[in-house]
């Protein structure tokens, strides 16, 4: 699978140790607390960044790779503004399965009900939503990609959307992620008889590239 950005391995977290159970769980908690509020300030993000180098040393996992590369991104001018931080809080959710209108997190699925076979895919006037950390890159990037080919994106999960990308990031270490609103709505839909697919990144990026 491409990996252009290089984020699985142009860290200087990446080992080929495994994991830390204790560590991972730890992580995901604080990155809990911190989205807990529905806001994030500098202060927190630097603290979430020194607390992964501090503390996760033998890191083999993609989803701490891709946390801690745009942590460290969003940091390299010692400034987190306005988008950073709505992006950043975004990617906590997404990493804890946070449901901050609930006291606890979501009840995580072991499968995702991805369409089989995956259907070809087209792009033009095609209407396309990623949900999901992306291995390709930030999903603005990835939704840049499908407009050059003349796609389009899609605001919310809706009739008029074609292919629900679900991002690549993510294995059986971290089933304590939801799958989201947005693939449960997709299925409600799907089930419906909208024409609505659900495919995984990693077939996006092979249609994308080959």
């Amino acid at each position: 699978m491409v990996d252009l950005h290089q984020e699985f391995l142009d860290t200087r977290c990446f080992h080929e140790a495994r994991i830390d159970r204790r560590s991972a769980d730890a992580l995901i908690g604080l990155a809990a607390g911190i989205a807990a509020d529905n806001t994030i300030n500098q202060q927190e993000a630097e603290f979430l960044k020194r607390w992964i180098e501090s503390n996760m040393n033998h890191l083999d996992d993609p989803v701490v790779n891709i946390l801690y590369r745009r942590l460290a991104d969003m940091l390299s001018d010692n400034l987190l503004d306005r988008s950073e931080a709505a992006e950043l809080l975004g990617l906590l959710k997404e990493f804890t399965g946070l449901d901050l209108s609930k006291t606890t997190p979501f009840q995580a699925p072991t499968t995702l009900p991805i369409d089989y076979p995956a259907p070809s895919l087209a792009w033009e006037n095609r209407m396309f939503m990623f949900t999901g950390i992306m291995a390709y890159g930030p999903r603005r990037e990835c939704e840049a990609l499908v407009t050059e080919r003349g796609g389009l994106i899609a605001p919310s999960v809706s009739k008029k959307v074609h292919y629900l990308v679900v991002g690549t990031i993510g294995n059986e270490q971290w089933l304590h992620t939801s799958y989201g609103a947005k693939i449960k709505k997709a299925v409600e839909l799907r089930e419906g008889g909208s024409p609505l697919a659900i495919i995984t990144e990693e077939h996006w990026q092979k249609s994308m590239f080959g």
